[in-house]
């Protein structure tokens, strides 16, 4: 293979260049696009190092590059938002869009594109992101000849359709003639480094790109501040805990909690919407559960990433040591020739894979499967790292100031003989003291924010569901909206599980909330959820979207969260005299508009 480099005047004396060629001869098309990538980093880094002047960024001339977004909780937007700022400092210009913001006809005009999409549920790609996917993968995409794309795809490895939105993209821009600057990266709930990785090679490859390119000068990218003191997942601010209380009745069947934290000095901001970042640890008794499993001593020393911490406290604070994963099935299988484990990490054996991980947390499968003998590093290999718990905020900072409030019913439920409960939830519920400090961050959501003050609103929020909506009207009570507001609540029992009722009732008479239809599901008669009240209301509710009020839900995904989506397909079927197909359309617009918005899960 002859490759051809132009030689710039004074770039490279006359033995460089001998050695340049001689090595690009030897070079297959892969390994001369990884060691153009690798020079452009060694680039970046020498910028970086400092050190007199910082040397001219050059900046690529022909090619447009494009970032799109795929986001439920924002850890994509976040990705998106760090490989802007390194494509910029090589003198790049990236364009950064959400999917549901994007112009879909522009997609024929790209040239490079990076996507970064979450997998939502069970394989779906993000609520906000379903057009973007309709058109995609519907008849009128165009053909995508000449251009370049490459696919960062974040899931959770315990769902049976892992990554699967993500897939989707690679698979589709592929049909229609795309072309992959790099191979599509799946990452699972721990996706820190496999995504650094990827943003590094397609940075490296895009800047390679540059320079065979008229150069021009521009000026460097200014280094990011790494001392910065903002608080936000990777800082978290100890939060005082100033309320936690229980908040339903003592006969009720259900256990739901009120928190409210002190925010003060943190310089954190929040809109009614956003959700609050949880940095939980795991309950001791867990922790010594699975020391007695495995035989190991707490106070063993082991390495976490730099720091040299007593296994104890990485089991309690830094790994994820109830529910497993298939990076812990196969782990343990080599562990311990447990040919059961082994067949379950078979490519075909998703579903099965998912059952055994539902019926089974992590110390089920170390006492199932014993290993005499295992060593701690063995036992870490295999777990995942411990996730902040995301739970949305109840209040509105316009009227509650530099506070935080979250609504909780911490999950217990019994596994094979024992009490077993959610990481986050328990904690909370059990072991949250008054005067105690947890580490939170305010995490951003731009899909579930309120419309201008004058615009009707619709909320559905049942249990849980309701904490958004109380800081709705926080919000609107504190900027004497005019808005029409209602709200439609459900729980088991009116006597006991009617969450913030005099709140409510208190906004009625004062004509912030407009209506509230209530459903309790547990009384007498026949079970009412909140799909009913909507059908019953069903000539109102759809006056109200005509009249251009938004739409919100929020709850539980698994069954109310469809269910209400089906109720509101069918009211609008109904009451608008439209075919099936046309009551869809109708939604996909009133989503398109950012008028039907969701925060489920």
């Amino acid at each position: 293979m002859t490759v051809q480099v132009p030689l710039y005047e004074g770039a490279l004396t006359l033995d460089q260049w001998q050695l340049v060629e001689g090595l690009a001869s030897t070079l297959t098309p892969e390994q001369a696009r990884w060691i153009s990538g690798y020079f452009a980093g060694l680039d970046a880094g020498l910028l970086r190092a400092g050190g007199g002047e910082i040397a001219p960024v050059v900046a690529p001339q022909g090619r447009t590059l494009t970032i799109l977004y795929g986001t439920e909780t924002g850890n994509s937007r976040d990705i998106a938002k760090t490989l802007a700022a390194a494509a910029t400092a090589q003198g790049l210009a990236p364009k950064v869009s959400d999917l549901s913001d994007y112009k879909v006809r522009q997609l024929k005009d790209e040239q490079d594109v990076l996507f970064i999409v979450s997998t939502y549920g069970e394989g779906d790609p993000p609520q906000p992101s379903v057009g973007f996917f309709e058109f995609l993968e519907g008849p009128r995409a165009p053909k995508l000849d000449g251009v370049r794309f490459s696919v960062l795809a974040l899931g959770d490895s315990t769902y049976e359709k892992y990554c699967e939105a993500g897939k989707r993209i690679d698979n589709r821009l592929e049909e229609l003639g795309a072309t992959r600057l790099s191979p599509r990266v799946n990452c699972d709930i721990d996706y820190d480094d496999p995504a650094a990785g990827w943003s590094e090679v397609v940075v490296q490859l895009l800047a390679a790109d540059q320079a065979a390119s008229s150069p021009q000068k521009v000026a460097a990218a200014p280094r990011a501040d790494s001392t910065s003191n903002a608080h936000d997942k990777r800082n978290p601010f100890n939060a005082t805990v100033l309320e936690n209380i229980q908040i339903v009745g003592r006969h009720s069947t259900k256990e739901t909690r009120h928190v409210e934290l002190d925010l003060g000095g943190s310089g954190l901001i929040y809109q009614p919407g956003d959700s609050l970042g949880f940095v939980a640890n795991n309950d001791a008794r867990v922790v010594e559960e699975l020391l007695e499993a495995t035989g190991l001593s707490g106070d063993a020393e082991v390495a976490v990433k730099s720091d040299s911490v007593p296994l104890a406290q990485a089991l309690a604070e830094k790994f994820e040591i109830t529910i497993g994963s298939p990076r812990f099935i196969e782990q343990w299988a080599k562990l311990s020739g447990a040919k059961a484990l082994e067949a379950l990490t078979g490519s075909n054996m998703a579903a099965e894979r998912v059952k055994f991980l539902y019926d089974h947390h992590i110390v089920d499968i170390v006492r199932q499967f014993p290993v005499k003998g295992v060593d701690a590093a063995s036992l870490l290999a295999g777990l995942r790292p411990l996730q902040p718990r995301l739970y949305s905020l109840a209040s509105s900072q316009a009227l509650v100031g530099d506070e935080a409030h979250l609504t909780v019913a911490p999950v217990r439920f019994d596994l094979h003989g024992t009490g077993r409960g959610g990481v986050a939830s328990t904690q909370i519920a059990d072991r949250l003291e008054m005067g105690s400090t947890v580490p939170v961050y305010v995490q951003e959501n731009p899909h579930f924010r309120l419309p201008d003050d004058d615009v009707p609103i619709i909320m559905v929020g049942p249990g849980t569901g309701v904490a958004p909506f109380r800081a709705f009207l926080q919000e609107r009570e504190a900027r004497a909206a005019a808005g029409r507001s209602w709200l439609f609540f459900g729980e088991r029992n009116f006597r006991s599980d009617f969450l913030y009722q005099t709140e409510w009732q208190q906004w009625l008479e004062d004509g912030v909330l407009s209506q509230l239809d209530v459903a309790f599901s547990r009384d007498a008669g026949r079970k009412t959820y909140v799909q009913h009240r909507m059908h019953e209301r069903s000539r109102d509710l759809f006056a109200w979207l005509e009249e251009g009020a938004h739409f919100y839900v929020c709850g539980d995904e698994k069954a109310m969260a469809k269910d209400v989506h089906e109720a509101l397909l069918q009211i609008i079927e109904r009451e608008g005299d439209l075919t099936r197909d046309g009551a869809e359309e109708y939604l996909r617009v009133l989503s398109s508009e950012h008028r039907y918005q969701r925060d489920v899960y």
